[in-house]
Parts: structure tokens; C-alpha cells; sequence
């Protein structure tokens, strides 16, 4: 007696590139995104202005590395 729950010779199909690549460039913009505003926000090239990003980041800064003071 089979049961129709479980599935008997399954293969695992790779996921082709041109699926994979959308997020992969996506996570890629996201990361650059983010060392953005770790490394370099509040310099010479500042979007906002104050010290609000480099104190909400700044433990990051030191985490990776980047001199800030």
C-alpha cells in the first residue's frame, strides 16, 4: 500500500542562473547599500546631514574595521 504523502525518488533540479541572478545583483545593491552607510556617510560625500548615521553605526565602523575618529 503506497502513501500518496511521501514522494519515492525524488531529484533535486538545480535553479537556473537566470533565476538566481535578479537576487543576486539585488543583494549585491543591498550590501553596497550598507557599507555606504557604515563606511563612508557623514564624510565628504554626506546624503544627510548632522551625525545621526555615523552614531547609529559607529560600533559597525570599529566592528569592520573602518577608521572614523
Amino acid at each position: 500500500m503506497s502513501n500518496p504523502a511521501i514522494v519515492q525518488d525524488s531529484v533535486a533540479t538545480p535553479i537556473p542562473l537566470r533565476e538566481i541572478l535578479p537576487w543576486a545583483v539585488f543583494a549585491g545593491l543591498l550590501f553596497l547599500l550598507l557599507m555606504y552607510f557604515v563606511g563612508i556617510e557623514q564624510g565628504a560625500v554626506s546624503i544627510f546631514n548632522g551625525t545621526y548615521v555615523h552614531e547609529f553605526v559607529h560600533d559597525g565602523r570599529h566592528l569592520l574595521g573602518f577608521p572614523c575618529h
